[in-house]
């Protein structure tokens, strides 16, 4: 962003490799230090920070420059464990700072658009496919990947978790690299969740059901397609979708009627959505919540909520694995 025109200049960043400290100080013409504690000493009168280091440090990392007073945007997962979550989110409210989780799917301009519209969710289906890099493979594809859409289902469906049921696989990595979830909430909401960092293909798009539509979310192109139904839809599908107990079975009739093109029972409208940067969103709100202090868009407490649902996926992955007999599958 330009940073002029938001107010913000950049004045150091933390770097423990020294040539990379290198290229980032002669880049953007700041000092780089080696370690929290040589930035803090240096006494930058630094007002926000982004915490953007491995998952296993984000507790160490954020704790100490909350202590020091300053503004934090932690990317996601908030933290490693929930222990870690719940000590971040007590520092944040004893310093009376500002603590959001990058999330940054709740800023995708498709969300936004459809968010104020929502009615009552009954069926989500979730696919987060991407190819795979040997980035951050210090979490697995939950904590990775899958962890975006949680946050997204757990915001629409408002409902507290009933059931989890998941399987996953390590491919090319130690850890999962590959997982399928499905998840009953309290108020009868299902969403089945499929996440992939070993596709041959880039697909991030969310679909779900809600009394008499269908919504369908693709968060690469921002799009955002809302199909109503009428009362000429076959009276199966219409009747799953009034008592919102949609199935797979009924999904796949009603996206088969949708792949058709508009007919009998069906109605079609793009949404118009605003075109943005979700990253460039994401930094906007949290420097407005800096400024303001109002509660950032996506709170601490949101971001122990998709914390909590990753790590009860990962022990029922866990659990289904050794029910299976897969201990040869999560060998390194």
């Amino acid at each position: 962003m330009e940073a002029a025109a938001q107010g913000v200049a950049l004045v150091a960043a933390i770097e423990p490799d020294a040539a990379r400290a290198a290229d980032t100080a002669a880049k953007y013409a700041i000092p780089v230090f080696s370690s929290v504690e040589e930035l803090l000493a240096a006494d930058l009168k630094i007002d926000a920070a982004t915490v953007a280091v491995p998952t296993v440090h984000h507790h160490a990392v954020a704790s100490a420059l909350l202590d020091a007073g300053i503004d934090l945007l932690v990317e996601k997962p908030l933290a490693a464990s929930l222990a870690e979550a719940d000590d971040l989110i007590a520092c944040a409210g004893k310093g009376r700072r500002i603590l959001q989780p990058g999330h940054l799917e709740r800023f995708n301009p498709a969300v936004l658009a459809v968010e104020p519209q929502l009615r009552r969710p009954m069926f989500f289906e979730s696919h987060r496919l991407s190819i795979f890099t040997p980035r951050a493979l210090d979490v697995d594809v939950v904590l990775d990947l899958m962890i975006h859409d949680l946050d997204i289902v757990l915001t629409f469906a408002k409902s507290p978790v009933r059931e989890v049921r998941a399987v996953g696989l390590p491919i090319l990595s130690p850890k999962v690299d590959i997982a399928n979830v499905r998840v009953e909430f309290e108020s009868g909401c299902v969403a089945n969740f499929t996440a992939s960092r070993v596709s041959t293909e880039r697909v991030r798009k969310l679909r779900f059901f809600e009394p008499r539509q269908y919504v369908s979310i693709d968060y690469a192109r921002q799009d955002l397609l809302v199909i109503g139904v009428d009362g000429s839809i076959p009276p199966e599908i219409a009747a799953a979708i009034a008592a919102g107990k949609m199935d797979a079975a009924t999904l796949a009739k009603l996206a088969a009627a949708a792949s058709a093109g508009p007919g009998p029972g069906l109605s079609f409208k793009k949404h118009e959505v605003t075109p943005g940067e979700p990253l460039r969103l994401e930094i906007e709100s949290f420097l407005d919540s800096v400024r303001t202090r109002r509660e950032p868009r996506v709170t601490a407490r949101q971001g122990r909520e998709a914390l909590a649902l990753a790590l009860e996926i990962q022990a029922s992955m866990a659990a289904h694995a050794q029910r299976a007999g897969l201990e040869n599958f999560f060998r390194p």
